[in-house]
């Protein structure tokens, strides 16, 4: 494979074509994307891989003729439907009736002061022919319909807020359909679902996909659903193309940022349960005092001194809608605990009252110590799904991780801007991101700056919700390491809010099920993971079963255009 490379599906007349097309900072520096060339065919699904941060996005969105906040078009041309996306009269004819978009956050996506169906009415008037009143109502409910939802006026009425995670990214995609789009761009569509909703919506995507006559753009982390609905793959490193691929190549196992393999599927053996080995904590300990890019100096495992993060009788309500109930559970000091269940279980709230962000109605948090005051609040830090709206957009990172570096360590100016750069790379950052703000990094990167700003404020307790589910296996893999080497040299506690059931199984000691905001399932995760007990364990293991089989299930014939790599014959 040379430098630069062309990735042309066989057949003519493609869909969509990138032409030498080049992304960089306005102000200098190095490219985003470099000279990108590949095509889209009529009725082809073109799968994108690669790292968090490799310029997956950006390829993605120059589709719609959009580029983040801080970036410019350097060179290159754009295609759709042999328009350009980057002129503004081409745009508007291509946008949500030939092009359509869906990501992974679809509150990005829905407007929250707006009806379900109000919103729905908006787009089919404005990307569809239908303008009479009986017409638009119609074609709302072959929508709703089409992405197997109800179309009963209950639901129309319903907000955004008032739908689970599941059912508002259901609704996103009735919006992307609208115009009935010969393209779809979908970004990590399905990441911040858990393994039942995921599955659930690979399986309605896979179905909108089937229409021969319409063309999809897919960007992943899950190289299972990429082979089963694609027929071709390219790989994306540091902005370049860098592989194409048919979608049946065996992919490699990712592997953590010191070289180590990251869990893979539950291992047969057993898992050991229960906190790490108790042991005292070094004085003076803390985020400042870890090697760099992940590492830890020496190899002693060591835990904070006894003690736990102790929950009691805990009810939670959203205004009067109860979400949590009667909630008890224990987490040893020093080891990690997961919380699992499908979405809109109540994980969420659970975290953020863990964290002291949300006030119960009834019961309590309290971090329990050896020789401290009983009762005392949990030093504790949350860390959220939601990188974009938990980071300012008008601050720089530099910014975001000085504030919690003076305040709590008092350090000088100097000191703290060093310890800034040292958490970037503790999560597999460069310096370079120090200027940049939250719109102009990708959805992975925005997730590990959230990550190292956390680690800032040296938190006891660090409550994780979903922190993976933007990243790609092995940054993912990476950042549980780094928190496993957390918990073994400080001590500190971790809660993992997650869907990732492997997650759960290679780096927590327990796990808890929840369902309708009730405990239903607790133990050791060998236990709980491998002889479930409850419905709602099983049917989350059997769908995440069924997802990392799906690549090995269909035929590996079953490309529908053949890949191949051709030079960049002007090198």
């Amino acid at each position: 494979m040379t430098r630069d490379a062309t990735v042309r599906p066989s057949g003519e007349d493609p869909l969509a074509e990138l032409r030498g097309l080049s992304l960089g900072p306005a102000a200098g520096g190095p490219p985003v994307l470099h000279d990108a060339h590949l095509s889209v065919p009529r009725g082809g699904v073109l799968g994108v891989v690669g790292r968090s941060g490799s310029g997956k996005s950006s390829l993605a969105y120059s589709l719609l003729g959009h580029v983040r906040p801080g970036l410019e078009v350097r060179a290159g041309t754009v295609r759709v439907a042999g328009l350009d996306p980057f002129v503004r009269r081409d745009a508007r004819t291509l946008r949500g009736r030939v092009v359509s978009y869906l990501g992974q956050d679809p509150a990005a996506s829905l407007n929250p002061a707006l009806r379900i169906g109000t919103q729905l009415a908006e787009a089919v008037r404005l990307r569809s022919s239908a303008t009479r009143g009986s017409q638009v109502h119609r074609c709302v409910d072959e929508l709703l319909r089409s992405v197997r939802l109800p179309a009963d006026p209950g639901f129309r009425r319903r907000l955004p807020r008032q739908v689970s995670g599941g059912q508002a990214q259901r609704v996103a995609l009735a919006i992307a359909l609208a115009g009935r789009p010969r393209l779809l761009v979908l970004d990590e569509p399905t990441s911040g679902l858990d393994t039942v909703l995921a599955d659930g919506m690979r399986d309605l995507l896979a179905e909108v996909l089937s229409d021969g006559d319409r063309a999809a753009l897919l960007v992943s982390h899950d190289p299972a659903w990429i082979a089963s609905v694609a027929d071709q793959v390219i790989r994306l490193d540091a902005g370049r193309i860098v592989g194409a691929e048919p979608p049946r190549s065996p992919l490699p196992a990712p592997r953590s940022f010191a070289g180590a393999p990251v869990a893979g599927p539950v291992p047969a053996g057993p898992v050991p349960a229960g906190p790490v080995p108790a042991g005292p904590v070094p004085a003076g300990s803390g985020p400042a005092d870890l090697g760099p890019r992940g590492s830890v100096p020496g190899s002693a495992v060591s835990a904070g001194p006894g003690g736990a993060l102790s929950v009691r009788g805990l009810d939670a309500a959203h205004g009067r809608v109860p979400v949590l109930h009667g909630i008890s559970l224990t987490v040893p000091a020093g080891s990690c605990t997961a919380v699992v269940g499908p979405s809109g279980s109540g994980k969420t709230t659970l975290a953020r009252c863990l964290a002291g962000l949300h006030r119960p109605v009834r019961g309590s948090v309290e971090w329990q110590e050896d020789g401290a005051e009983r009762g005392r609040a949990a030093p504790a830090q949350l860390v959220a799904q939601d990188a974009r709206g938990a980071l300012n957009p008008r601050e720089s990172v530099s910014a975001a991780l000085l504030r919690p570096l003076r305040g709590v360590g008092r350090r000088s100016a100097g000191d703290a801007s060093r310890e800034a750069v040292r958490l970037l790379g503790l999560v597999g950052l460069d310096a370079d991101v120090l200027a940049r703000r939250p719109g102009e990094l990708s959805g992975g990167q925005r997730q590990r700056v959230a990550l190292a700003r956390t680690l800032a404020a040296e938190p006891r307790v660090l409550v994780c919700d979903e922190i993976t589910s933007a990243l790609d296996p092995e940054t993912a893999g990476g950042v549980l390491d780094l928190l496993d080497s957390l918990r073994h040299t400080l001590g500190m506690t971790v809660v993992m809010v997650t869907h990732d059931l492997t997650a759960a199984t290679g780096h927590a000691q327990r796990v808890v099920v929840l369902d309708a905001g009730r405990v239903v399932e607790a133990g050791a995760v060998d236990r709980v993971l491998r002889t479930p007990e409850h419905p709602v364990t099983r049917e989350l293991l059997a769908h995440a079963a069924h997802a990392a089989s799906t690549a090995h299930a269909a035929p590996s014939g079953s490309a529908a255009h053949a890949v191949r790599a051709v030079p960049d014959e002007r090198r």
